[in-house]
């Protein structure tokens, strides 16, 4: 009996010891930049989203620049102007541009209205993909699918766990 003890205590040792083939995770990983790339509507929202962000930018380099000729002209008066008049027109060009930061702010800071259309246009098809990535995980039995395209954490990965091609040809049905 002691030797049929021992052996069962020395399996048990082993298998809490060595993890089993059966506990093993499936990983995959995806380049999500390559995936939206060639979907037709994140190029249209890019398009659009760049487009906006053009415009917006001459926009204030054209105020900037308006700016800048009144600072210009200032200069060129200042000799002529009492006191009060330099300090008038320095708080002038000072409030214009504060007010040209705060539209640049508003239009690309981190909660401006750059980042909010592109969360408008962007999020419906980033849900799109992630959804699909979830259902081929799930019908396929992967543990993890990681996105080789952010790179924060893979050094290297091998083709076999390339999965891009398969949800590119699952979104484009």
């Amino acid at each position: 009996m002691p030797a049929i003890f021992r052996f069962l205590l020395l399996t048990a040792l082993a298998i809490s010891l060595f993890p089993t083939a059966s506990a093993a995770q499936r990983v995959a990983c995806v380049d999500m930049s390559k995936i939206l790339e060639n979907l037709s509507d994140y190029k249209a929202a890019q398009v659009e989203l760049d487009e906006m962000s053009a415009r917006w930018k001459q926009e204030i380099a054209q105020e900037y620049d308006k700016i800048k000729a009144i600072y210009n002209r200032y200069q060129s008066e200042q000799v002529l102007l009492s006191d009060d008049q330099r300090r008038a027109r320095e708080e002038e060009i000072m409030s214009r541009e504060k007010e040209i930061r705060d539209l640049q702010n508003a239009r690309f800071g981190p909660d401006g209205q750059l980042f909010k259309r592109r969360q408008e246009l962007v999020r419906p098809i980033q849900d799109k993909v992630y959804a699909a990535i979830e259902t081929y995980a799930t019908e396929r039995g992967f543990d993890f699918i990681l996105d080789k395209a952010s790179a924060s954490g893979i050094i290297f990965s091998s083709p076999a766990f390339d999965k891009t091609e398969d949800i590119r040809r699952i979104l484009g049905k």
